[in-house]
């Protein structure tokens, strides 16, 4: 009989290089915001995923960047910690990316006692020769590193990377119920969904000075009942995610509605209101009630 393969994959790298997108892929469900724009992932975020013999608990985590206020340093300290307490890294670079970039991680990565799997990712995008190149670049930097070339968007590779991830899993019984799939509740995945359009629908700073806060979750019989707050940093910042008449938030949450409708499975009345919080970037309470502290 096979003994059972349990463990902690932790997914780092810089922003924008596909980490979300390659975790989605191999859980299997839509759990991390997908966006062109950096910071779209600002919390660990759990996906599991459960085989008669395994368990692999993935953990997307935001993209390395350095701080330039206390969200961010906390967003930091989420990476720092899935370096620390994982049983194999997967560490997601590009062709696209500077290679050395946050080099500092790179160095933890050299001085790691569990394995690293290294995907080289969008080698769709490529040429061969560069990403013949990259690997061997990688292969310097971290010769016990496994390297993948990929394409978590078109799907190509993910399998062998798959396999990879089960052979190197720590014997063990598996930490969750074999029947969850996240770590995550319904509301939490409400407000990433409402955070997703303002990412896709907003320039500039906007996204990137807003917060989503759940207000009401009412789990009915033949629908959900979610009331949401977006917080601005400015009344400025109001009046764009407003728009003239409403229109701007109107879309906005139509679009999430859509979207959840999607997700649960089930029909979702939502209310949108927007309030004005100039510090809550920085005010430590605020950041313990959207989940960025402890």
């Amino acid at each position: 009989m096979k003994k059972h393969r349990s463990g902690f994959v932790n997914i780092i790298g810089n922003p924008n290089v596909g980490k979300s997108t390659l975790m989605n892929a191999l859980v299997g469900e839509r759990l991390s915001i997908v966006t062109a724009k950096a910071q779209t992932t600002r919390h660990r975020i759990m996906g599991i995923v459960n085989g008669e013999d395994y368990q692999i608990v993935y953990s997307d985590t935001p993209g390395i960047l350095k701080p330039n206020y206390r969200l961010q340093q906390n967003m930091m300290n989420f990476v720092d910690t899935a370096i620390g307490d994982a049983d194999i890294i997967l560490y997601v670079t590009d062709t696209v990316e500077k290679a050395d970039k946050n080099e500092e991680y790179i160095r933890k990565l050299q001085n790691i006692e569990c394995p690293v799997i290294l995907v080289i990712n969008k080698i769709d995008i490529s040429s061969q020769e560069e990403v013949t190149r990259l690997m061997g670049w990688w292969k310097e930097q971290l010769p016990e590193a496994v390297i993948y070339p990929a394409s978590a968007r078109e799907k190509f590779n993910l399998e062998n990377i798959f396999d990879a991830i089960v052979e190197k899993l720590p014997e063990a019984p598996a930490w969750y119920d074999k029947d969850v799939f996240t770590d995550k509740n319904l509301r939490f995945f409400a407000s990433e969904i409402i955070r997703e359009k303002i990412l896709l629908n907003y320039s500039q700073e906007i996204p990137y000075s807003c917060e989503v806060s759940i207000e009401e979750f009412k789990e009915g019989k033949e629908r959900y009942d979610i009331s949401a707050v977006i917080y601005v940093m400015r009344d400025s910042q109001k009046g764009i995610i407003i728009g003239k008449g409403g229109k701007s938030l109107k879309k906005v949450g139509t679009e999430a509605r859509i979207d959840m409708e999607d997700f649960f499975q089930k029909k979702v009345f939502l209310s949108l209101f927007v309030k004005v919080d100039p510090d809550w970037r920085e005010n430590k309470k605020e950041l313990r009630r959207f989940g960025y502290e402890h």
